[in-house]
């Protein structure tokens, strides 16, 4: 439920800073957060009402902005804070970090179990390096401090995942 509060304070965050590419991945992420969720029977213990409202959340907070559409395209594609490129670049590492999940979300059911196999860790550092750049090019602290603890994690992961490969060799099963 964490990565659920998360992803609604930085989709909070990229309305406070005009950046499209930030509300693009949380609104994908939150989702894919809920998913999970529902997967893991996390969200039984959650009153009906709240996960409604969960759901529906992202929708209501577009609601007031809907009926402005020029201003809402002036604040996110014509912003001269963040040139057109900038902006297709940001959001394009947005949604490469947010592939990992249907990345894993394949393998896992090619498996029949649920895995985070090295492609996931893969999509994810090739996707943090992306928007870890975009918020290096857009002088953005929280999302440098963000992506550059996740980078480190992921590369661990990775680290870890070739170290069991190579037991694995030695000792084959």
């Amino acid at each position: 439920m964490l990565s659920v509060i998360a992803s609604i304070l930085l989709c909070l965050y990229g309305w406070l800073r005009s950046d499209f590419a930030i509300i693009l991945g949380q609104i994908f992420s939150y989702y894919i957060y809920l998913w999970n969720l529902r997967i893991k029977g996390a969200m039984v213990r959650v009153p009906v009402w709240v996960r409604v409202a969960l759901c529906v959340l992202p929708v209501l907070m577009a609601i007031p902005v809907a009926g402005d559409a020029p201003a809402v395209y002036n604040r996110f594609f014509a912003n001269p804070d963040i040139p057109f490129w900038l902006l297709f670049y940001g959001s394009a590492g947005q949604i490469i970090f947010t592939l990992r999940f249907i990345y894993q979300w394949f393998y896992s059911v090619r498996l029949g179990r649920s895995v985070l196999p090295a492609g996931f860790w893969v999509i994810s550092l090739i996707g943090s390096l992306t928007i870890c750049s975009y918020a290096i090019f857009r002088a953005d602290p929280v999302l440098i401090v963000g992506q550059s603890v996740g980078l480190v994690a992921y590369t661990r992961n990775l680290m870890i995942w070739h170290r069991e490969k190579r037991r694995e060799v030695k000792q084959p099963k």
